[in-house]
């Protein structure tokens, strides 16, 4: 799929040229970080595994990401705005500017290594309306600028800047995603017209906010990060200041507390609480401040706060966010499979996170991480042809998890777009001492090392083997340090902690050779270091074992008891039910022991290897007993899983029957359709009647359905038979939870009797906690659909399971 972009009249009419005053920028040259990252720009990337995924994001997700923008009135905000068009505010959330800003940015990266003179127009267009929208003294939030102070939205009830902390409007978060976009745009053309609008911003953010001023701080972190990107094109330290303001100021005040981490100074901050998105978009933040400043503080609490994430909080698919209440990170090891988030912006977030502490510190575990998260959880968040996302990424599906077109909250197909362009900016990087290579991705680039020019090329293998070839050339000879990153899955850890584990030893080592010689490399903080006077056409040869790995996780990931995962090079491997004849992915289990098979399908997905073997199906006879039978197995890479519709899916995948959930028996119950009076957050609803009930195994997850957000009402869930059913027993089990989710105040059970609901009369109404069986019996009735009439109060009531005999 390939779409252009095209300028209507009216775009050209509104087009407005802005024309600099004439200011000077003092840019900063080079990274201000210890080790300097070789930049996206200087590299050419020719690896077909990530160029075909950098170009679907060209071509497809870009311009999809441009058009939906428009559909859904993103655009047209900015317009009305700036008095271009009649209207009022088109769009549900205030925050919606800042999906613009990160498409607008993803373009810009973009241009800066495929030309497009059409694209360079429509941003220019894109530019004006920004232009247009922005008040005279540089305030630029689109839903007050339309509306004002008004009750008509949420975001626009308050005056500016009122309630920033409490998260009242994004109005700081939005700028900083803006200030990142107008600078990738002046890199990438050279033109000013974006920088200046996000100066004016800035200067005026600067006015209000600060010590002896307006003390207050972002309600979503993001602000930080841009305003260090517009200090490092105009040299002004003000921006500097005030980006550590923001930061040192965090939690003197209470804020969201552990939500937004408003709970404690970001110094004295040691646990990665509340939400993902918003805290590593502040770590990163805090890695750029600490290496601007020194401020050895700053280390020390990334420090901690990585740790807490690699040790207790990382999803073997480098995601991070175990909840989705407050799509955020939970306790210590609770990593949930079913109901974990994993939002793509946190993975995005967490590459950036772990790329400053790699360039801080030099230490290869670091991107470990960022590998992992690239390979598998961001590359999950869209899918092979560009046009479809996730916003969460489970670990396990039960069928009903699909990609969608788009969110009403739409941040994660924007991050995608601006996060792709800018892969070939994590591959090499150089100190004075020398070269890293950290991801073995085919590529060319060019390093300075003091006064010589040094051409590295690459030609990897990866992901599908771990041979690797390097060739150097030098302009004379060099001495220097060739660093080579020993990859977590070609050693012995998983991941740099004991939070997983690979269950057999590798068979062989990595092994490296120059001009076809075997050399002896020291390992230095997880790089093989090839010290030597370097020649022209030195050719490096790396071979990584790249051999099926089997996973363990800690004990105490109570969901993963009794499972295991598959690991092949880099990818993270999935069970999908389309590959195993039926959807069964969720009813097998398998012998991790057994002789597996691995098999490169050119014809699917564009090309993967899968692993192959045996798996036992299991399912439950009408007797109550277990049939078994061994069934054919294939496991597929985790990003490429719902590329083909809906389908049941494990990453963590039983080695023992107890963590195998049977095939039910078919039931009234369970084939029944149901509806619900809930209109809003009802995709669970399947819940209710898929014949998973709480169980002793903690591997088995039983999730529940709640009527969150509503409270204090009258509820129903209807149960609809395709024929007219004999029903004489119902049994719930209610889910009740120490915050959340509560049992019922009461509850009824109606029966349909032509167009009309009858109660069915019973002499109480159990209702049992903990998810125990609350069941009624009455006189057999005969009819086409059941109602279970709930009466909830304050949070909301929800239920594991319905079931009726």
């Amino acid at each position: 799929m390939k779409r252009r972009f095209a300028l209507s009249k009216v775009n050209l009419l509104f087009l407005v040229l802005i024309v600099s005053l004439g200011r000077s920028y003092s840019q900063v040259k080079e990274s201000f970080y210890p080790i300097k990252p070789i930049p996206f720009t200087e590299v050419e990337v020719t690896d077909r595994f990530w160029k075909e995924r950098m170009e679907t994001n060209r071509e497809v997700t870009i311009p999809i990401a441009f058009e939906r923008s428009e559909e859904t009135g993103r655009i047209k905000n900015f317009k009305v705005a700036g008095g271009l068009e009649e209207g009022t505010f088109n769009t549900r959330r205030g925050y919606d500017d800042s999906d613009v800003y990160k498409v607008m940015e993803g373009a810009a990266y973009s241009l800066s290594q495929h030309p497009d003179s059409e694209l360079e127009k429509y941003l220019d267009t894109l530019i004006s309306y920004v232009g247009a929208a922005q008040e005279e003294d540089g305030y630029l939030f689109t839903v007050k600028t339309i509306l004002g102070v008004s009750d008509e939205h949420r975001d626009a009830k308050l005056p500016r800047w009122v309630g920033v902390e409490k998260d009242g409007s994004h109005e700081l978060y939005n700028v900083g995603h803006m200030y990142e976009a107008a600078v990738a745009h002046y890199r990438a053309t050279g033109k000013r017209t974006f920088l200046d609008i996000a100066i004016k911003n800035a200067d005026l953010v600067d006015k209000v906010f600060g010590w002896g001023k307006l003390e207050e701080v972002p309600g979503h972190q993001e602000i930080e990060v841009g305003l260090v990107k517009l200090y490092e094109v105009t040299g002004e330290k003000r921006y500097l200041d005030l980006a550590k303001f923001f930061l040192d100021k965090r939690g003197e005040k209470p804020g969201l507390g552990t939500y937004n981490q408003t709970h404690k100074k970001v110094v004295d901050q040691d646990k990665a609480v509340g939400h993902s998105v918003r805290a590593v978009y502040m770590y990163a933040g805090m890695a750029d401040m600490a290496a601007l400043t020194d401020d050895k503080a700053y280390v020390e609490a990334m420090d901690k706060l990585w740790h807490d994430i690699v040790d207790t909080k990382l999803y073997i698919i480098g995601g991070i966010g175990a909840a989705g209440g407050h799509e955020g990170f939970g306790d210590h090891y609770e990593l949930p499979n079913l109901r974990a988030y994993n939002e793509t912006c946190a993975a995005i977030a967490n590459v950036f996170w772990n790329q400053r502490l790699f360039l801080t510190h030099g230490d290869a575990k670091y991107a470990d991480v960022l590998e992992r998260s690239m390979y598998n959880n961001v590359l999950s968040g869209v899918s092979l042809s560009g046009d479809e996302f996730f916003y969460p990424n489970r670990l396990e599906s039960r069928g009903k998890t699909q990609r969608s077109q788009w969110f009403n909250t739409s941040c994660c197909p924007s991050n995608i777009s601006r996060f792709l362009p800018d892969v070939p900016g994590y591959i090499y990087a150089h100190d004075k001492g020398g070269i890293y290579v950290n991801l073995f991705v085919s590529s060319k680039t060019n390093i300075m090392l003091g006064e010589t020019n040094v051409e590295v090329s690459q030609i990897s293998g990866l992901p599908w083997s771990g041979n690797v070839k390097l060739n150097v050339k030098t302009e004379e000879s060099k001495d220097f340090s060739l660093k080579i990153r020993i990859p977590g899955w070609a050693s012995e850890r998983p991941v740099p902690s004991d939070l997983y584990a690979f269950k057999k030893p590798l068979e062989e080592k990595t092994k490296i050779k120059v001009n076809g010689e075997n050399v002896d490399y020291k390992v230095d903080r997880g790089y093989a270091v090839v010290s030597r006077v370097w020649q022209t056409n030195d050719q490096v040869e790396v071979q990584f074992p790249y051999e099926l790995r089997i996973v363990e996780s800690h004990k105490k990931i109570l969901e993963n008891e009794g499972r295991v995962a598959i690991q092949l090079g880099p990818l993270v491997y999935c069970v999908e039910g389309k590959d195993l004849g039926s959807e069964v992915a969720n009813n097998i289990m398998i012998d991790e022991d057994q002789k597996f098979s691995l098999k490169y399908e050119k014809d699917l997905f564009d090309g993967v290897i899968t692993v192959n073997g045996k798996a036992t199906y299991i399912k439950k006879n009408t007797s109550g007993t277990l049939h078994r039978e061994v069934i054919d197995f294939k496991a597929i890479p985790y990003y490429a899983w719902a590329n083909r519709g809906g389908s049941e899916m494990q990453v963590w995948i039983p080695n023992k029957e107890s963590a195998v959930f049977p095939e039910p028996v078919p039931t009234k119950g369970n084939q029944a359709t149901l509806t619900t009076s809930k209109q809003m957050r009802a995709g669970g609803l399947y819940l209710v009647n898929d014949s998973y009930k709480p169980t002793a195994s903690p591997s088995i997850e039983v999730p529940h359905f709640n009527f969150w957000p509503l409270k204090n009402s009258t509820e129903w869930i209807d149960m609809n038979f395709d024929e007219p059913t004999t029903i004489s027993e119902s049994t719930v089990y209610w889910k009740n939870e120490e915050v959340g989710t509560k049992l019922p105040l009461s509850y009824k059970l109606h029966y349909k009797k032509g167009n009309k609901w009858k109660e069915i009369r019973v002499r109480n109404y159990p209702i049992n906690p903990d998810g125990k069986p609350s069941t009624i019996s009455f006189k057999r009735i005969t009819t086409s659909a059941l109602r279970l009439e709930i009466t909830q109060g304050s949070p909301q009531a929800g239920l594991y399971e319905w079931e009726v005999m």
